[in-house]
Formats: structure tokens, sequence, C-alpha cells
């Protein structure tokens, strides 16, 4: 690169700046026409001379990049990641940062097909680590977060005074997500965990609020795909006022100032003290690669892990100590997380 740049700017150089050659030759003299005419072109080289030596001295810079982090992340962990964790990290360790966020599952199947290569992989419920486990791919995780579902709404909905009636205790939640008409988004149950996770919060309100078939009546079946978005995308449609609620996670819903409404830990997922008496009791059936398995429910913890072709383990492995110390679980804490249980 700084060859390139070089060459550039000596062309440049020697295509445009008049030769002084002449003025040594005593059988050539300068009229003042061409005095005149090279000093007028003199003071309009400058800015453009200048942009090239910036340029050329940008292009050195970039001969000695700084070594990237690559960092795999559950897609509804952007804001923490993009803006605060990652950004942090790369600074007091001299080094870029890029982060990629999906569906934990869509990543895993990734990772294991090794059709992606990352420092850091980052989960929600030990689930997608386990697809990495099988593949021989990863051979421990770490706890970083945790956190809970919650019903978020979009401030734009024409049921807004409703979710708001709700998220004070006024009305049960449900009701407005039986409203006519309403658009309630959620992400796929194939490839990420929010997706099974809304149907087990479901299930469990059913049995908590004495509701049978409030999942059917309000979700439809597993995969309804008029609901179903990607995690991505899924709370800026809702932000923008494209759909009415959806699911969320406490943590990206807090990241982005969404309103939301905060449910009870019996069917939020966020205590496992209460896994056995509650959350174990409730599953759901899905096909998966063509087979119909039956899907339990998990803990909402945030796991990191190095995978083993991971291009920069060290780096990866000093990224999962940044998050787990004092100044990353801060930075967790204030974009929405709890502490990993």
């Amino acid at each position: 690169m700084q060859n390139n740049w070089s060459a550039l700017v000596h062309r440049y150089m020697s295509q445009n700046i008049e030769s002084d050659q002449h003025l040594k030759n005593p059988a050539i003299t300068q009229t003042p026409g061409v005095v005149r005419n090279r000093s007028i072109r003199m003071k309009a080289q400058p800015p453009v001379m200048a942009l090239l030596v910036s340029l050329w001295v940008a292009g050195m810079g970039t001969a000695v990049a700084a070594t990237p982090l690559h960092v795999a992340y559950a897609g509804s962990m952007g804001a923490v990641m993009d803006m605060h964790l990652g950004p942090a990290f790369a600074k007091t360790h001299h080094v870029t940062y890029q982060g990629e966020g999906q569906g934990a599952y869509g990543l895993a199947h990734l990772i294991a097909a090794k059709k992606l290569r990352t420092d850091v992989f980052i989960s929600i419920t030990p689930g997608p680590i386990r697809v990495l486990e099988k593949a021989g791919m990863v051979s421990k995780a770490v706890p970083v977060a945790s956190t809970a579902m919650v019903i978020a709404y979009s401030p734009k909905s024409r049921y807004a005074n409703e979710f708001v009636a709700a998220a004070a205790g006024k009305i049960p939640w449900y009701t407005v997500l039986e409203k006519p008409g309403i658009q309630f988004g959620r992400t796929d149950p194939q490839t990420d965990p929010q997706g099974q996770n809304i149907l087990f919060t479901f299930l469990l309100a059913q049995k908590y609020y004495h509701q049978p078939e409030l999942a059917q009546r309000v979700l439809g079946p597993v995969e309804n795909q008029k609901q179903i978005f990607t995690e991505a995308s899924l709370l800026a449609r809702l932000k923008s006022g494209q759909i009415d609620a959806s699911s969320g996670y406490e943590s990206a819903v807090k990241s982005l100032h969404l309103p939301f409404i905060t449910l009870p830990d019996e069917i939020n997922l966020s205590n496992p003290a209460m896994a056995k008496a509650w959350y174990d009791t409730v599953h759901f059936t899905m096909t998966v690669d063509g087979k119909t398995k039956t899907l339990d429910t998990q803990p909402l913890v945030f796991y990191a892990a190095v995978p083993k072709d991971a291009p920069h383990p060290k780096l990866g492995e000093a990224f999962i100590r940044f998050m787990t110390s004092k100044a990353g679980q801060a930075m967790f804490k204030e974009t929405g997380y709890n502490n990993p249980r």
C-alpha cells in the first residue's frame, strides 16, 4: 500500500509540476507570460497535492494495521457489543473490533460447519454452545451476563395507551395482544433461542394466568411466518412502528430505550431457582433438520467461548476476561443486563 501511494505521488509530481531544467540552460530564457502561467498553475496545485500527501500518509498507516478481533454474538447483543464492550476493548488492547450479530443457533451451525471463523462466540442459553461442543469446536464456555423475557411495545402503536396500562399492572398484558388487528413480532425458533423462549413464556403464562390456549390465540402455530422476523430487524421494526409489540430480552430492549412490560419470574425464564418447579414443566415439539424434536427451557444466560479454530485465540480469551472484569460487568449493567447466574 505504501509503495502504491508513493508511486501515485511521484507520478502526480512528474506530470503536473513544471521542470526547472530550462532555467539552468542559458540558451533558453523565460518570458513574463511563462513565469505568470507557471506561478498560477503552482498556486492551484497545493490543495490537490495536500490531499495526495494525506492519502499517502493514511496508506502508510494501513500497512501496519492493528490485529482484528472478530466476535460473533447473539443478535440481541448488538448495542452492548458494538457500542460499548467491543470499542472499549479495542482501545485498551490496540486492536480493531469486528462484531457480527445473528441468531445464536444459526451462528453456531456456521461455526460448526467451519463456514465462519471467529475469535469469540457469545450465545444466549447453553443450547448453541452444545452444538459446538458436539462438533468438537469448544471445550468450555464462560457465563458473562443474564437477562429476562419481556414484552416490548411500540409507542407508535394504536394500542399504545393499552400497553402503558398493562405495563402499570392495570390490565392483563395478554388481553392487549388479543386486540383485533394487532401485529406481534418474534424471531425464528429454528435459528434463534429467543424464538423458542417466547413460546416457552406463553406456555408458562397459560398455566400461571389460567388461560388455556393463550399461546395459540396470540402466537398461532410454532412457526408462524406472519410473526417471524430476523433478530437484527425485530426491535428496529418495533421502534419504527411497523409492528405493535414483540418478544424481547430485557437487556436488548433497555439498550434501545424501548418501553416494555415486565413479566413475573414464573414466566420470564430469568430465575434458575424456578426451573424445577415451573420452567421444566413446559415443552413443545418442532421439526429440526427433518426430525421431530422436543424442546425444553434453558436459563437466559449469555455464554462466551473461544472456538478451536479461532484466528486469534489468545485475543479471544482476553476479551472474555474483559467481559467478566469489573469494567466489563459495569458496561453490561449500564445497558440493561444482569450479572451471570
